[in-house]
């Protein structure tokens, strides 16, 4: 009996190869588009479904929407914005694929009469369910999958897991798809290129106070300490003779951000941090849990130590590591988990 599939089609050119790799292997293909960002003028998700309806009319395959944007401001935005308040730097990808895309959006796939929900994240699972790394070490999207649990994979697949990126393209080339050639999305998932400060002040409003050496030096003024993160260099006004300035702290209390000049001033750096809010994909495992860590996407692995009460010590200083961030445990190519940096 022929299984069926039901695509999460974004109209990018990850989910449109996605269809196009699992209805030439023989299965019965469902686009399924999701709308989980609600906005007054022009809307991006607009454009986005007119590029699944020509990838799926050229695939000759069934397609349909459903809009999910009560949930996503229920389980993801209302979070994201009580994060920001408390001054952390949340992720708010993590929680979209936990509670939304791997959740309520499984859901309805399976309601549909699914086999299967399959989508373009550049991941990889094991005959066991297990997430892994994708082939693509550029675009790998593990760590964003780590607070999905091995149950739900069950029901997943990711076809393009196994590909690169130029691959991807070539396919969708090949094809004749109307997204070969789309840039990838960037940012975050309901704010895209946009400038984030204005639209964040949106919500939060603007609470101006100082920006502070460590010394306590007043160097300028800023809109509000929730807008700025660990590391940031760009955005603050500040110049000056000299090396670039870098947020290293904040206190919310005081609405004071600390900055002190230099990428590698010693204030940028440690070598242990608290986390919390610890998930694992499959089973918790024996501590202490020697693996390597990212504390960022895109970043280079490295070897550290887990400890059963969430903290973690690395082998070497790590940059910037940012409160409300996630950190992502690895065991070689398995992604085990991962928690918020506290």
């Amino acid at each position: 009996m022929t299984k069926t599939v039901v695509v999460g089609m974004s109209g990018g050119v990850d989910s449109s190869v996605s269809a196009l790799l699992l209805k030439n292997l023989g299965y019965n293909v469902i686009g399924l588009f999701m709308k989980n960002w609600e906005e007054e003028g022009p809307c991006p998700a607009a454009k986005d479904f007119e590029d699944v309806v020509k990838v799926c009319e050229t695939l000759q395959i069934p397609y349909y929407n459903v809009n999910f944007v009560q949930e996503y401001r229920e389980s993801v935005f209302a979070q994201f914005l009580a994060d920001y308040q408390a001054g952390l730097t949340p992720n708010p990808d993590v929680l979209c694929n936990r509670e939304i895309k791997f959740k309520v959006f499984l859901e309805k796939a399976l309601s549909l009469g699914a086999d299967y929900l399959a989508t373009g994240h550049y991941c990889q699972l094991d005959p066991d369910g297990r997430l892994l790394r994708g082939k693509d070490p550029d675009k790998d999207q593990s760590y964003f999958l780590h607070a999905v649990k091995r149950e739900a994979f069950q029901k997943v697949l990711f076809p393009i897991g196994h590909l690169l990126k130029q691959e991807v393209r070539a396919l969708a080339r090949d094809a004749g798809l109307a997204t070969a050639s789309k840039k990838d999305s960037t940012g975050i998932c309901f704010i895209g290129k946009r400038d984030f400060k204005p639209f964040l002040s949106q919500f939060l409003g603007t609470k101006p106070g100082p920006f502070k050496t460590l010394a306590g030096q007043v160097v300028g003024q800023h809109d509000g300490a929730a807008f700025y993160t660990l590391g940031q260099r760009k955005g603050m006004g500040l110049g000056g003779e000299g090396d670039a300035w870098y947020v290293v702290a904040k206190d919310l209390p005081s609405n004071t951000v600390f900055v002190e000049r230099g990428a590698d001033h010693p204030a940028l750096f440690c070598k242990e941090l608290q986390t919390q809010n610890l998930s694992w994909v499959d089973r918790e495992p024996a501590f202490p849990l020697r693996c390597t860590a990212k504390v960022r996407y895109r970043q280079t692995d490295t070897p550290c130590t887990l400890h059963s009460d969430g903290h973690v010590l690395f082998d070497e200083p790590q940059r910037a590591v940012t409160p409300g961030q996630s950190i992502v445990f690895y065991q070689g190519e398995y992604c085990l988990g991962g928690g918020i940096i506290k």
